[in-house]
């Protein structure tokens, strides 16, 4: 036969499945509300860890490049 639990003690039990439940709960839930949001979470982190680079650098260096080429051009023809 089973033994019998004091009062005290099944409410503790009863107490620790409450707390597990919540955190079940809680473990599931997704703190975004849409993939766009997600996906705009991960870029802005993936930016901040310097993944993409500076690109105003990279288009500084072309236009610097276009004018040399352009002042040649026009000195020379």
């Amino acid at each position: 036969m089973w033994p019998l639990r004091r009062f005290a003690q099944v409410g503790a039990d009863f107490h620790a499945l409450e707390i597990t439940e919540e955190r079940a709960g809680s473990a599931l839930a997704c703190p975004y509300a849409s993939s766009a949001e997600y996906e705009a979470a991960i870029i802005q982190a993936r930016r901040a860890a310097g993944v993409y680079g500076p690109k105003r650098q990279r288009r500084q260096w072309l236009l610097a490049g276009l004018a040399c080429l352009a002042l040649i051009f026009a000195l020379f023809f």
